[in-house]
């Protein structure tokens, strides 16, 4: 495995996610402070601090690295601002990651948080042609009608059901019921997913996230800083993937659209090549990963990512939730955290929330949900306009 552009996690810490109604400046400063204190360094050390963007929050959203800075006390830290839609926390990452490697800074300060509004989201107001998220609302394909589709075809190719999809529930419910910055902390059944309302068919209520409020943060530094401090063998980022598709897209991102099959194909490509990147650049391969967190937007697109993650081969996802694979215990558990089955969105904060929970299991510190002796985890992540991202943390 390389080292020469690892970096080392010193800290993590996160503001519980729901629905608390406040300004989301608050929830990020509490999430900085725990980053901070896990990692026993002080604020003012801090040289980069490295913001994933929020849209719904006005300008400070859009200037989050300088929102955060201020709110924790001008100390004179260089700052960034990331927007890669739900990838934004692992561009930030790799912001902040390249910071460090090119010598410009040893500590830097990561951060991302959100306040949403009730229900699915949406696109601000007015008329934006050249948005392909206003575009594809427009149509009428809102997020649970794309996850509908997906989950169509995994049923048309491979046979999978909606028995199968649940499964993928009641596996994060039972592991999320562990975990104290979970929204949803209760273990559900088969029968209670199948009683949910059906949103947009095959899925159904419960099978589809929530969004919500919420903040995560990582206080990250060169290996020789951590050594500096004391730190003798600190969990490291090993590789970080942001690639974008390799198909054309054109004005709108036809995979979130379209019901051709060779669109979705392609979709399904551009996911795959996402951790392949992160694959090459950590000198790891797929049977060598402990533990996953991925971007379970919905149950059935959490099978994908078994596949595109090269967990198992297409078309066999199900089986490895059938057999308990994926479960703690299991042979590869994924979504050790309960994913956003039990978080819901806060979309800034989501990719940098699976770094967190990489760690803490690398760590040995996920009470109640720890995954026997990991060595490896990687996340997965997609975001709105040819955002991809994976993460590989390893000790």
């Amino acid at each position: 495995m390389s080292t020469n552009n690892q970096i080392a996690v010193l800290g993590v810490g996160l503001h519980p996610w729901g629905k608390w109604g406040k300004v989301f400046t608050e929830y990020g400063v509490k999430a900085c402070q725990a980053a901070l204190a896990d990692a026993g360094v002080p604020w003012r050390d801090v040289g980069f601090v490295s913001g994933a963007a929020t849209m719904r929050c006005g300008y400070p959203g859009y200037v989050a690295g300088a929102t955060f800075a201020q709110a924790l006390g001008w100390q004179g830290a260089e700052v960034n601002t990331s927007y890669a839609a739900c990838a934004s926390g692992s561009q930030a990452l790799a912001a902040a990651r390249a910071k460090i490697l090119s010598g410009q800074c040893d500590l830097a300060l990561v951060v991302g948080a959100d306040t949403t509004p009730k229900g699915f989201l949406k696109p601000a107001p007015g008329d934006r042609p050249d948005d392909p998220d206003w575009v594809r609302f427009r149509l009428g394909i809102t997020n649970p009608s794309y996850f509908a589709l997906y989950a169509r075809r995994r049923m048309a190719l491979f046979g999978d059901t909606v028995e199968d999809f649940a499964k993928v529930k009641v596996k994060n419910a039972r592991h999320g019921f562990h975990n104290p910055n979970a929204r949803y902390r209760k273990q559900f059944t088969a029968e209670d997913v199948a009683n949910s309302a059906l949103v947009a068919d095959p899925l159904r209520l419960m099978d589809i996230c929530a969004t919500s409020d919420g903040a995560a943060a990582i206080v990250v530094s060169s290996m020789e800083y951590a050594k500096k401090i004391g730190c003798k063998n600190p969990v490291r980022i090993s590789a970080i993937s942001t690639v974008t598709p390799t198909f054309a897209s054109g004005l709108v991102e036809m995979p979130d659209i379209a019901t051709d099959s060779a669109a979705v194909v392609a979709a399904q490509s551009f996911r795959s090549a996402i951790p392949l990147k992160a694959y090459e650049e950590a000198g790891v391969a797929p049977k060598d990963v402990s533990l996953a967190e991925v971007y379970d937007l919905s149950t059935a697109l959490e099978l994908d990512w078994y596949e595109d993650l090269q967990l198992c081969p297409p078309g066999e996802a199900a089986q490895l939730v059938r057999r308990g694979d994926t479960s703690i215990g299991g042979r590869v558990p994924v979504n050790p955290s309960g994913g956003l089955a039990c978080f819901g969105e806060a979309v800034p904060a989501q990719a940098l929330a699976q770094v967190c929970e990489l760690v803490l299991q690398l760590r040995g510190q996920a009470s109640g949900r720890q995954v026997d002796n990991p060595r490896v985890g990687i996340t997965a992540n997609q975001g709105l306009f040819g955002h991809g991202s994976s993460v590989i943390v390893t000790r």
